[in-house]
Order: structure tokens, then sequence, then C-alpha cells
């Protein structure tokens, strides 16, 4: 009876992660860039169950079995949301493969598919409320106007002629080896900037969360863990009523 309440237990929390895991995906579900995240879960090392024998014998193997589920990763779905044009002259997307490279004020590169710029105080292409966008030689951009556009190499053209910079845009030989940062962009080792890829000025990507999905899991999540807790309340009860009747034995 006891062993139930470890894989009671085990569901509950496994439940409970992956409700949050589905949160965050439909928190952003408006978020240009995002990409949805899921929960994977793993069992601890089988236990080995013996029968226990007498002064005569050793015992007899009964099988094996693992007590609890444990957090084994979050996978983050890297494939492309839809591209949408906003008709702003800041905006950009990656048709393709690849992230935007941005650098915050203490010099550190973090990576994203988030191409919703505008201008900082001086004139410098940036992600707000992270730090400025990189070219394809890791140099910051500075426009100083909006009056711009840009081709499919992201090569950024003053609207009247002339040559501003160009949007570099970085790739990694494994993108499941990046990882999330508090907010919300990639970092990783082994970036390289793309010898050829295509953007889109005036465009955003959108989140690539499929909402019916989400809600559908959310749902199966939701009932399992309470399916769990229900079960866990009844072996509470077996427990209560077996100490009480057969401790008066």
């Amino acid at each position: 009876m006891f062993k139930g309440f470890y894989n009671l237990t085990s569901g509950v929390l496994t439940h409970q992660r992956n409700l949050n895991v589905v949160a965050n995906n439909m928190t952003n579900i408006s978020t240009p860039g995002y990409k949805q995240d899921r929960y994977t879960a793993t069992t601890f090392d089988e236990v080995i169950f013996s029968r226990v024998g007498n002064k005569d014998s050793q015992g007899t193997e009964i099988g094996t079995q693992s007590y609890i589920r444990a957090t084994s990763d979050i996978d983050t779905d890297f494939t492309q949301g839809v591209l949408e044009p906003t008709g702003l002259p800041l905006d950009f997307a990656i048709n393709g493969e690849g992230f935007f490279a941005v650098q915050d004020a203490n010099g550190e590169v973090a990576y994203t598919r988030s191409g919703n710029f505008s201008l900082d105080d001086e004139g410098y292409l940036c992600l707000p409320g992270y730090g400025r966008v990189l070219n394809p030689q890791g140099g910051t951009i500075q426009l100083g106007t909006d009056k711009i556009h840009a081709d499919k190499q992201g090569i950024i053209y003053y609207d009247e002629g002339g040559t501003l910079g160009q949007v570099g845009i970085y790739t990694f030989a494994d993108n499941a080896a990046l990882d999330r940062n508090l907010q919300g962009l990639f970092t990783g080792a082994g970036a390289q900037a793309a010898v050829a890829g295509e953007m889109l000025n005036g465009y955003v990507e959108r989140s690539n969360t499929d909402i019916i999905k989400q809600m559908t899991d959310m749902i199966t999540y939701q009932r399992s863990l309470q399916s769990a807790a229900q079960a866990m309340k009844m072996y509470d009860s077996l427990m209560t009523k077996a100490t009480n009747d057969v401790g008066r034995l």
C-alpha cells in the first residue's frame, strides 16, 4: 500500500510540471519569435524486489519496479512560426534557420528569433529591454533614423540611398544545446555567422505555440493531476482505517 504513495506523488509532481510548461507556452502565444517548450520525464533506476526466504532459502527475485519519475529535460521546439507582415521598417524576420544576435550592456550575447527591433537613445538598432543587434562581424548597427529599408540579405539602406549596415544571422550546429535565459533569449557557444540566409524586412515571426494542442494538453494534465490527488486521499483514508482498526487487534 505504501508504494502507491510514491507513484501517486510522482504523478502529481509530473503533471504539475507539465502544467507549468504549458502555462508558459500559452502566456507567450503573442510573443514574437517565441519557441514552445515540452517537458519530458524519466524514471529513477528500477528497484529489485525479492521474496524474503526463510533460514534455508536465499529468497527469490520476483521483478523490478521504479517508484517515481524525475525531471529529465525541457525540450524546445525550434520550428519556424508564421511570418507576419507589419510594414514597420525596423521589424525583421528570418525565413529558415538562424537567430538574431543581441548584446546587452555587459557585453553578453544572446540569440533570438524576435525581430521587433527599435532604436535606442544613441540611434543603434536594438531589441527593447535587452540590448543592441549585431551585424555578421559581431559589431553593433548604428542607424540614427528609421527611414530605412533592407534586402533579403539583411543589408540596410537609407530610403534616400546609401548603405547603413547589415543585420546578422547566426546559426548553431545543434540548437538543442542552447539554454533559455531569464529574458527568454537563448545562450550557447559555437555561434557562426550564416553565409547564406533569407531575411524579410517589415515582418515579424510569431510564436510557434500550437494553442489548440496546448489547451488539450492542459485539460489532460489537469484531470490527471486531480485523479492522482483524489487517489492519494483514498490511500490516506485506507491507511487511517488500517491503523485504527488493526491497531486494536
